[in-house]
């Protein structure tokens, strides 16, 4: 066995191998308080054939014995992963994929398991540190250690890894992973932080990063991994060169105004031509290596001719927009909608409004986590032009968890606005950005709906592209060809006074300061030229909702009378319900708070005046105008109020000698009674008032 500690950020921090899962290629056990993480990565033992990309698959695992629990349900084992275990596997594996070499073909599984949680301690930075150590001590090949740490804005200070509670006072939360030279990827929330601010928090973070990587390297020292040998490339200089003076400039002559189909039409009759004059009749390896090196001078052309002529392939500058068109209300029925159109990439935007019952409830490490905001991105593929399967898969979880972590900060409180919201993003076209079109479709149709958000939201897509010098160029708004071939994705979005949400993705090392800061400040000049735009279209939130909307209003009740509305098996806020066609719910039985939901004022008022007078007290000497509900041979029970009925005693019911009380009444008839006794245990005794 071998372990190394560390002391980071005043936390110790443990790596061990050789002690669990010791078939994998690498298995390192994390320990961090009383966190305990395995991480595991194993490779084929041959690549991929014909494999024109790199076969990375990240997991990660949650065991509700890690925290204690059963998994609900009938079946009482873990099943498919939670959306939380989604959004940490892709967190896992971003910053990880750039680091293995090129022509690596091997399948590569990283899998990191839950083994036991420490509840007051955030772990996604450890998860990441934890799969890297795994790919560090074994023989698969990889070019970096990758760090991570967790930044924290802790009451206007800058904290590396703080705890559970005090990230919840926290205006930022940035998880940034990279190695000692450079960010590799970033993922942030915050509330209107200045891009200064942003940069400062990276710096923090990225000091914690060199740390949790002396770790790692201090565990590879130990163990001296041997690592897996790529065999040399093929060398194809003369076959490069011949196909490179074939093309000539007609990459870089045509990519300057034509729109995506026009260029991927471009670009694919570029290869028939390569393949046509290059190829050789039933040789396929041939062919494949032509295929292979057409592919690679594309690219390189492509990114030549961005950097050098500074001229995009739709024929834009680099700072340029593409053309933006909104419209409003496009759904008659639904609660408030949007369309975005920016450029080929258009977002279709709803927001339905609900009640307390229609929350988004959810395990997060076994806890139930329940949302009154929540964001649902779908990207069918027809919005490429392809046909395949409609699925929720992690890019779908990935890109409505950011577009919800932009607008989150800008929601109103549950005491201002009384509603559940869900947004719901249809991309009904994509050529680069899609998550950040849904944030700005989405801060449209919360505004359309009257829903009173603090400031509208836009969002915007950066990318990058290096040459072998250093040179660089940023763009903003990128589309999809500029995505692909770029070296860098990076989404901002925020208000006209700061940023919201964040995501870094990097394919190279590198990335400055510098860069850093350019990017910010045109990502900035974008995101303002968006806003501008739905601003001339709706610059607030509407007045009024949507007759279409439920109306919602909410009471505070004694906390002791909660179990009376609802009644045994929930019979009474049943009864309420039907009666009303109000949807009454129970918001917090500690505090007394219940939520009214109808179509209309009239239905709450019904519901709430039933309500008031269920959980009114009956009190000695008031008069009731009361109801019959059964008769005995000594008397009748009197209803007085929802649900409180008295005693009218067969000798309280008239003056002269009472023999039969059905003489008197039968069940239902009104009757006007005074309250003489209550009781020790709350029966009520009462005498008919005669007029």
């Amino acid at each position: 066995m071998y372990e190394v500690k560390q002391t980071i950020a005043g936390r110790d921090i443990i790596l061990q191998t050789g002690v669990m899962a010791r078939q994998a290629n690498g298995a390192v056990v994390l320990r961090c308080g009383e966190t305990v993480l395995l991480a595991t990565a194993t490779m084929s033992k041959t690549p991929r054939p014909d494999a024109d990309f790199f076969p990375l698959t990240v997991e990660f695992v949650e065991k509700y014995y890690a925290v204690g629990k059963f998994a609900g349900g009938y079946i009482k084992r873990e099943a498919r992963p939670s959306k939380n275990a989604t959004l940490m596997s892709r967190l896992i594996d971003r910053p990880l994929r750039p680091c293995f070499p090129k022509g690596f073909y091997h399948d590569v599984q990283i899998i990191v398991t839950l083994l036991s949680m420490d509840d007051g301690f955030p772990i996604d930075h450890l998860a990441i540190i934890a799969a890297s150590a795994a790919l560090a001590v074994s023989n698969i090949p990889c070019n970096a250690l990758i760090g991570a740490a967790l930044v924290g804005d802790v009451a206007g200070s800058l904290t590396v890894n703080p705890t559970v509670e005090a990230m919840s006072d926290s205006s930022l939360h940035m998880v940034i992973a990279g190695t000692k030279d450079a960010v590799l990827m970033i993922e942030s929330g915050a509330n209107e932080v200045s891009e200064e601010r942003i940069i400062d928090a990276i710096e923090c973070g990225h000091d914690g990063i060199k740390a949790s990587i002396d770790l790692q390297q201090a565990l590879v020292n130990q163990v001296s991994p041997t690592k897996y040998v790529l065999p040399e490339p093929a060398d194809h200089g003369d076959l490069n060169q011949k196909i490179t003076d074939f093309l000539g400039t007609r990459i870089a002559d045509n990519l300057k105004s034509g729109n995506k189909h026009v260029i991927e039409q471009f670009l694919l009759d570029c290869e028939e031509s390569v393949m046509a004059a290059f190829s050789i009749a039933d040789d396929d390896d041939h062919n494949a290596v032509v295929a292979q090196v057409f592919q690679g001078i594309k690219k390189s052309q492509i990114r030549q001719s961005i950097i050098e002529q500074k001229i995009r392939p739709d024929g834009r500058k680099t700072t340029d927009i593409r053309d933006i068109t909104i419209a409003l209300d496009v759904l008659p029925a639904v609660h408030g909608s949007s369309l975005f159109t920016r450029g080929e990439t258009q977002s279709l935007g709803i927001v339905t409004l609900g009640t307390d019952g229609d929350e988004q409830n959810s395990d997060v490490f076994g806890e139930q986590v329940s949302e009154s905001f929540y964001f649902h991105y779908n990207f069918p593929p027809f919005s490429v032009g392809e046909c395949g399967f409609l699925r929720t898969g992690r890019r779908e979880l990935g890109h409505g968890e950011l577009a919800q972590r932009a607008l989150a900060p800008m929601i109103p409180s549950r005491e201002t606005f009384p509603y559940v919201i869900r947004l719901v993003s249809e991309i009904l076209e994509s050529n680069g950005s899609s998550s950040m079109a849904s944030v700005c479709s989405g801060s449209l149709c919360l505004m359309a709906s009257g829903v009173p958000i603090k400031a509208p939201v836009s969002g915007i897509a950066m990318g990058l592209l290096m040459d072998d010098a250093g040179n660089y160029t940023i763009l903003s708004d990128i589309q999809g060809l500029e995505d692909h071939y770029g070296d860098m994705d990076f989404k901002v979005a925020g208000t006209a006074d700061g940023i919201t949400a964040l995501q870094l993705d990097i394919k190279i090392e590198g990335l400055s300061r510098d860069i850093l800061v350019d990017a910010l400040a045109q990502a900035k000049e974008g995101r303002h030229h968006i806003l501008n735009k739905m601003n001339q279209v709706l610059a607030a939130p509407r007045a009024t909702l949507t007759d279409r909307a439920p109306k919602v209003e909410t009471i505070y009740i004694k906390p002791d009378k909660v179990g009376m509305l609802i009644g045994p098996g929930g019979k009474q806020i049943r009864k309420i319900e039907e009666d009303t066609k109000a949807v009454v719910y129970v918001v917090d039985g500690d505090k007394g708070e219940v939520s009214i939901a109808g179509k209309n004022g009239d239905i709450i008022a019904h519901a709430r005046r039933i309500i008031l007078e269920l959980l009114k007290d009956v009190e000695k000497g008031e008069v009731y105008n009361g109801r019959v509900v059964k008769i005995m041979n000594f008397g009748a029970f009197v209803e007085l109020l929802p649900g409180k009925e008295a005693l009218l005693h067969i000798s309280k019911i008239a003056e002269e000698r009472v023999n039969k009380v059905e003489d008197y009444f039968r069940v239902g008839d009104p009757v006007k009674v005074k309250v003489l006794e209550i009781d020790r245990q709350g029966r009520v005794n009462v005498t008919r008032v005669l007029d």
